[in-house]
């Protein structure tokens, strides 16, 4: 009695050909998803886009319209024109702010990143663990007594009050410690034989090698920064003073509503920051994995 032995020279092909058409269907499946998730993420911006270059009349209007029925280019111009609100001065306030906030933020949460990481000391767990802790300290507990403190400085109404108060943030120095805990030590040993301070390593070695993920953390630290609203809302007491977040705020007012002017300024206000995560979006990824965060 004999026995035919299975053909088995078509099982490869077909499980290659089934794995490829699951993938196919896979990516088309993702594909989908992404494409509904990012048009749910830019519905705002349309809606902010459109309401900017329509007329009061109709935005508030019973009848939906897409688009504007005659495009109000002269809106462009309004915000910088109106008197109430000095716009540019506002501008100027915020990207001032937010630089200043962004570089001093990265200095010294890299340092103070890189010598927790580094740098022995026995005690560098605790000041580890302290740091920690302020991330569980509720923003509003510190609030009155930065101000308390700001105020008896002269501070208010100044550049010192606005930026100064914020430049340390211990999610950043987290992130930094995590970072550098990864980087090679075979670098930082080269540099110290070379002769090379600690401070010599970090500054010519590190950093150097660390460009991508400083840019990640400058580009989520200038958000913030351009973001913030409730701080400089207390300590910009004078118009001159004001921040693009705080000047959006002085259009609403308990008599009047300016919408188009509203939506404008808005546009307006997020064209810087749609720039800079469009330039650095790369690193943004890059830089969180490298951290070595899992999700």
């Amino acid at each position: 009695m004999t026995t035919t032995a299975p053909d088995i020279s078509k099982t490869p092909a077909k499980n290659a050909k089934k794995k490829r058409g699951g993938g196919v269907l896979g990516n088309t499946g993702l594909y989908i998803a992404t494409g509904v998730a990012a048009l749910l993420f830019l519905i705002p911006f349309y809606l902010i886009v459109r309401n900017a270059l329509m007329t009061d009349p109709e935005i508030t209007g019973e009848n939906w319209k897409w688009f504007p029925t005659d495009i109000q280019w002269g809106n462009i111009t309004e915000p910088f024109k109106d008197e109430t609100v000095d716009f540019s001065r506002a501008l100027w306030n915020s990207w001032v702010v937010a630089i200043l906030h962004t570089s001093g933020i990265l200095l010294i949460c890299s340092l103070a990143g890189y010598g927790l990481a580094r740098i022995p000391y026995k005690h560098a767990n605790k000041v580890f663990y302290g740091v920690l802790v302020t991330l569980m300290i509720p923003t509003a507990v510190t609030f009155v007594p930065s101000f308390v403190l700001v105020s008896s400085l002269g501070w208010v109404d100044t550049y010192r009050g606005l930026i100064i108060p914020g430049l340390f943030s211990g999610f950043t120095c987290f992130l930094f410690r995590q970072y550098f805990l990864g980087f090679p030590k075979e670098l930082e040993e080269a540099a110290r034989v070379d002769g090379l301070s600690y401070w010599g390593a970090y500054w010519r070695v590190v950093v150097p090698n660390s460009l991508n993920f400083f840019a990640a953390m400058a580009t989520i630290t200038f958000i913030s920064g351009w973001n913030s609203f409730l701080w400089p809302l207390v300590i910009g007491q004078d118009p001159s003073a004001w921040t693009i977040q705080v000047a959006l705020s002085a259009y609403m007012t308990n008599q009047t509503v300016n919408y188009h002017l509203i939506f404008m300024s808005t546009a307006i206000s997020i064209l810087p920051l749609v720039l800079v995560f469009l330039f650095l979006q790369r690193w943004l990824v890059q830089g969180i994995a490298q951290t070595g965060i899992k999700g």
